[in-house]
């Protein structure tokens, strides 16, 4: 067999079993999803095919209020995980020790290794009202009694950053980690400040990380079903809520599949978006070399 042959075989042994991933598990579901939410049920067990569905998504405003909700919150979880991500992907980078780099890129993965229901359940026993914080603050004599400080925004907001930082980090972590250190050292010798060196020099290069980083926390936030639901209770108002409840409570396949289509339009044009405003594109993130 020609070198060529073996080359083209390794190829598709190797990628087959991506293909068949990507296929069987994200392209044909979302078909399925679409198919199913172009169907009008007219009687029992029969269907017609039309638009009905989105109009009445549209027509219903808490449906839609909650879709804007979700992506407003979404968005803010977004931009807190850079602000804390960054500094820590900084300072892995550039400023620790070459020895110390890998030790503290393992103790940014540990929390991976534990699922997102184990880590809601400890926000729970920390910020419930018989729970660490509450206890800590009668203690010390600042409240008189026990506080609740879950199910409210804040508390999802801060739930969803813990949970989903830590893939803002890595590719910060890898971006910064080819910046040469003589671009940082050039910028204070032409007279640059710590600010402007960051801004002028820092920034631009590791956009394409934050533009990645941003993506993938974006899309994780909007698709988070059990950190929102366990930490914000009744008052979460989460879109993943509403399409969990027109599959599962109401039966109604076809309202939760619209649901579905609609979340994963209307966040991927929120990316599409963030990507024109950084005048970045998929090819400078993902697949920077």
């Amino acid at each position: 067999m020609a070198r060529s042959d073996v080359t083209k075989l390794s190829f598709i042994l190797l990628f087959a079993p991506f293909a068949l991933w990507i296929a069987l598990l994200i392209i044909l579901p979302q078909l399925g999803i679409g198919y199913i939410s172009l169907r009008e049920k007219v009687g029992p067990g029969e269907y017609t095919f039309g638009v009905s569905n989105y109009v009445a998504f549209l027509s219903e405003p808490i449906y839609w209020n909650t879709l804007l909700r979700t992506a407003w919150m979404s968005i803010l979880v977004t931009a807190m995980a850079l602000i804390v991500g960054f500094p820590v992907a900084y300072y892995i980078a550039k400023i620790a020790q070459r020895r110390s780099r890998a030790a503290l890129f393992l103790m940014c993965l540990i929390p991976l290794w534990v699922s997102d229901l184990v880590r809601a359940f400890g926000w729970i026993v920390i910020l419930r009202e018989t729970g660490l914080v509450s206890s800590f603050l009668q203690k010390i004599g600042l409240v008189s009694g026990p506080v609740e400080f879950l199910y409210n925004d804040a508390t999802v907001v801060m739930g969803l950053v813990y949970t989903v930082v830590l893939f803002m980090i890595v590719p910060l972590v890898s971006t910064l980690d080819g910046m040469d250190n003589s671009l940082i050292e050039a910028g204070y010798n032409l007279g640059g400040s710590r600010f402007t060196v960051f801004r002028r020099i820092v920034v631009p290069y590791a956009m394409p990380g934050i533009v990645a980083g941003c993506i993938i926390v974006f899309m994780l936030t909007a698709g988070s079903y059990l950190t929102p639901i366990l930490l914000g209770g009744k008052n979460s108002m989460w879109f993943t809520e509403q399409i969990y409840e027109q599959f599962v409570t109401r039966y109604n396949w076809e309202s939760g599949a619209t649901f579905g289509v609609l979340l994963l339009v209307f966040t991927s044009f929120v990316v599409w978006l963030g990507l024109r405003l950084t005048d970045q594109s998929l090819a400078s993130t993902v697949a920077k070399d």
